[in-house]
């Protein structure tokens, strides 16, 4: 009796707002009923958008989608700042040195709109060093750094290099916002609950991997004297993979908008070890079956095959079957690539319904490649 080949694929999942990525990834495991299942980058709880999940021998390409550079849409609030650099935290004045306050928040609209875009444009376009926010997922000695600063202790990161490839103006508005709600819409004059002005800010941002969109909200507050946080975030595209509302104009064709899954949040209550009851968000992906055999059938449609999903990831080449063994056995074959490179052999080639991704190969030598990453055969 021979078993069948555990499914491998990619699935492009449009994160609603309120779960985690681990919540995303939890919902598809359940779905199809398989262990082996991971995304290619965070997104916050607050933040919608693209999530690219990998599921099967398909994670294995996971560390090369990662590094792809992103894109964003976003609105900066202007006037105000936030202990975590968004929505998420305690919003408060801010206290600028004095002297530094570059932005009049009451200024006219399109004078405060060429201030934003001058001081973008000066200080936060190419290679820039960043700090990222203390509420982040980095380690500091095996260690979240928000599991640090939630247990109350000082943190301190390091600045790092980050590429801004586009930091886009597209909208401002002016108004007034109280200060209990982080997200409250602008009103056009102050009152008792609407006291603070602000400037809201909807920009676009296309940077490479490893740069957090609150840490620019924040520092362009603190370069303009006012201070600033980040209301919302979508992540439209990542490398190659781009949801149909991405606007950036980086990719050659957008994802069929029938491959994305959308998904939904859901209320979940539950005891907990210490016998404490606990309501959270579960992620819950939309389908036309609530559950079984058609559910995981429907999701598994939607996914990217490995070969989709490799061409995607990186460059590809197509290989013979006899190269193909070789390369299963560990050994080179006669092949230049100048980076790392799917090795694929064409469904045509092996008579088979479905390519065949071999393995992840890199320069040996001038003539040569060898694997890297050896994919079993199905």
């Amino acid at each position: 009796m021979t078993t069948k080949p555990e499914p491998c694929g990619l699935l492009l999942v449009d994160k609603p707002q309120g779960v985690t990525s681990f919540d995303m990834v939890a919902a598809v495991r359940g779905t199809l009923h398989i262990k082996k299942v991971g995304h290619a980058g965070t997104l916050d709880p607050m933040a919608t958008g693209l999530l690219v999940i990998a599921f099967g021998r398909a994670t294995r390409l996971l560390s090369a989608i990662v590094e792809h550079d992103k894109t964003y849409e976003a609105t900066i609030r202007l006037g105000l700042s936030s202990t975590t650099d968004d929505a998420e935290g305690e919003i408060r004045r801010y206290d600028a040195a004095e002297g530094v306050r570059a932005l009049n928040l009451a200024t006219d609209l399109q004078q405060a709109r060429q201030q934003v875009e001058d001081a973008i444009g000066r200080d936060f376009l190419g290679t820039i060093e960043q700090v990222p926010n203390t509420f982040s997922a980095i380690k500091i000695n095996g260690k979240r750094a928000y599991d640090l600063a939630r247990e109350g202790n000082d943190v301190e990161l390091t600045a790092r290099k980050v590429v801004i490839g586009e930091f886009t103006v597209r909208d401002v508005r002016q108004g007034y916002v109280g200060m209990a709600d982080a997200t409250c819409p602008l009103s056009e004059s102050a009152g008792v609950d609407h006291a603070e002005p602000v400037l809201d800010v909807d920009v676009r941002v296309s940077c490479s991997s490893g740069t957090y969109i609150r840490a620019l909200a924040r520092d362009l507050g603190a370069k303009l004297g006012v201070g600033g946080y980040l209301t919302r975030l979508r992540r439209t595209r990542v490398g190659r993979y781009a949801l149909p509302d991405d606007a950036s104009g980086r990719v050659g064709a957008k994802v069929d908008r029938e491959r994305v899954i959308t998904a939904h949040t859901e209320r979940k209550t539950f005891t907990n070890r210490e016998g404490e009851t606990i309501t959270r968000n579960r992620a819950v992906l939309d389908t036309p079956y609530g559950q079984g055999a058609e559910r995981t059938a429907w999701v598994l449609h939607h996914a990217l095959s490995m070969l989709e999903a490799a061409q995607g990831a990186m460059p590809t080449v197509a290989i013979s079957g006899e190269e193909a063994v070789e390369l299963r056995f560990g050994r080179r074959i006669e092949r230049v690539v100048s980076q790392d490179t799917v090795a694929y052999v064409p469904a045509d080639a092996n008579e088979r319904s479905e390519a065949d991704v071999v393995a992840i190969i890199g320069r040996a030598n001038a003539h040569q490649a060898k694997p890297i990453t050896v994919f079993p055969v199905r």
